[in-house]
């Protein structure tokens, strides 16, 4: 086959080698044609051309790739397939150009599923507008805990066609499992996908620019449900995700699971005094009640989990049960587990001030949830809004707001929520969207802050304004407090 792959980022290396080493005559399509996308280009051809051992696949059956940069517009002549990166949108005049052709357009992950063998490793699902790292860690955490071979793979940045492909090879142990992270981009490409279980943590308004509509997202979302064999995890606190259980086409014997932060009941996980527990894989759900783990077994030593991640935990456990996995793995799992850099990381205490990065709150709804965690904020927020409001997000959180230091392309939308909702709490507004405004930020939200406070970095943004992604927003945040740190003590 002439296979098309768009784009040249991870997931478009990863499917151009895997699909070249299966025997596919691959042409690579990108837009641009910087330095980047040079040595990238230049990297898969060399690939292809030696045979490397890094990728995946027989040299010896490769029928080649070719990189076409500076164009990603046009559809190659005698394309039979096109595979896009999950960031394309539906929209691309490559795919316009393909519907026209006749031609399909799959994504990466939609491939992986096409090319698993007949023993291939069950696939436990988990999207959501927030949480969906947090929680496929804390899965392959608990997973492990069983003893289970596994994996968290997908959008968490481990490109599944390689483990797919890879699986059983030279030796290695083959998955048992997989705990798949999936973006709404590659759940919409990804038609064929029928995991184990899967579940939806959250809706809330993301990338509409891309969806065309909050219809739309919320329908690639669910599109996780599809095919379904064992269990459909909900939220219980977001009607939503449970109406798309609803909607979903699922195998005959498929449960729906909720958990919630709250008393369980039949078929749900949930919390009763300090403890997870289960009403929903116990042999009599109307009576029964199994513990799983305490509240503190969530990252412990990281202080009182956030209650978006004892939610996380729940649903977690919920898949890792609907697999078969025992109460005390779960526990054992959740002990282990120890989140990534800037979601909700505690950074220092200085003066009786805490100061916590959550970068990662890059839009509204993951910023809720990280200032309902505290108490009282001075809050660091701005950047990139992507078509977001605010006032909601003010609304809700203005109570807890001891100040704002905002920063960013679209801080105005946020200050201007404030004078609405919140017009008493002092807002410091800096007119600058180099990187160095972070320092300025944090010296700002400390002169603001009083013992007991928290200065929280959860922006609500995306970064690019100012950063190259909210790792390094996170990375200067923590540099800030730092330099703070040393400059005070």
């Amino acid at each position: 086959m002439h296979i098309t792959v768009a784009g040249l980022g991870v997931s478009g290396s990863s499917a151009a080698r895997a699909l070249a080493g299966l025997g596919a005559r691959v042409t690579v399509v990108d837009g641009g044609d910087g330095d980047k996308q040079r040595a990238a280009a230049a990297e898969l051809e060399e690939w292809a051309a030696t045979g490397s051992a890094s990728g995946t696949g027989d040299a010896g059956h490769r029928a080649g790739i070719t990189v076409r940069l500076g164009d990603g517009d046009t559809l190659p002549d005698g394309t039979d397939l096109v595979v896009t990166s999950p960031g394309w949108k539906p929209t691309s005049p490559l795919f316009t150009a393909a519907a026209a052709a006749g031609v399909d357009v799959v994504g990466d992950v939609e491939i992986a599923w096409r090319l698993r063998g007949p023993d291939a490793a069950a696939w436990l699902g988990v999207t959501g507008t927030n949480g969906k790292t947090t929680t496929v860690r804390m899965l392959a955490s608990i997973l492990e805990a069983e003893g289970l071979h596994t994996m968290a793979v997908g959008n968490i940045g481990t490109p599944i066609i390689d483990v797919v492909l890879g699986q059983g090879k030279d030796g290695a142990r083959p998955y048992d499992v997989l705990a798949v992270e999936l973006s709404s981009y590659q759940l919409h490409w990804a038609p064929s996908l029928r995991a184990h279980s899967a579940a939806v943590l959250n809706l809330a308004p993301d990338h509409l620019d891309w969806h065309g509509s909050m219809q739309a997202y919320a329908a690639d979302k669910g599109r996780i449900y599809e095919g379904n064999t064992v269990a459909c995890v909900y939220n219980v606190a977001d009607k939503a995700t449970e109406e798309l259980v609803r909607a979903a086409d699922v195998e005959e014997g498929c449960r729906a699971i909720g958990f919630t932060l709250g008393t369980p009941g039949p078929s749900q996980l949930g919390v009763v005094e300090g403890l997870l527990v289960d009403r929903a894989f116990v042999e009599n759900r109307q009576k029964q009640a199994q513990e799983l783990a305490e509240v503190a077994d969530i990252a412990p030593g990281s202080g009182t989990p956030a209650p978006h991640n004892i939610a996380n935990a729940l649903a977690a456990a919920a898949l890792a049960r609907a697999f078969g996995v025992r109460p005390a793995a779960v526990r054992d799992g959740l002990r282990a587990f120890h989140p990534d850099a800037h979601r909700i990381q505690h950074i220092a205490d200085v003066d009786g001030v805490t100061y916590i990065d959550d970068s990662k709150a890059t839009n509204t709804h993951a910023a809720e949830a990280s200032l309902a965690a505290y108490e009282h904020i001075v809050w660091i927020a701005g950047g990139l809004a992507k078509g977001a409001t605010f006032d909601e997000l003010v609304q809700k959180s203005a109570a807890r707001l001891r100040g704002v230091v905002l920063i960013g392309a679209d801080r105005a939308l946020i200050r201007e929520a404030l004078a609405r909702h919140a017009p008493e709490v002092p807002v410091v507004d800096l007119d600058r969207t180099d990187t160095g405004a972070m320092s300025q930020a944090v010296r700002e939200a400390t002169r603001l802050a009083e013992p007991g406070d928290t200065v929280l970095l959860a922006p609500a943004c995306a970064s690019m304004d100012m950063f190259v992604n909210y790792n390094k927003r996170g990375d200067a945040f923590a540099d800030a407090v730092r330099e703070l740190t040393a400059r005070d003590h």
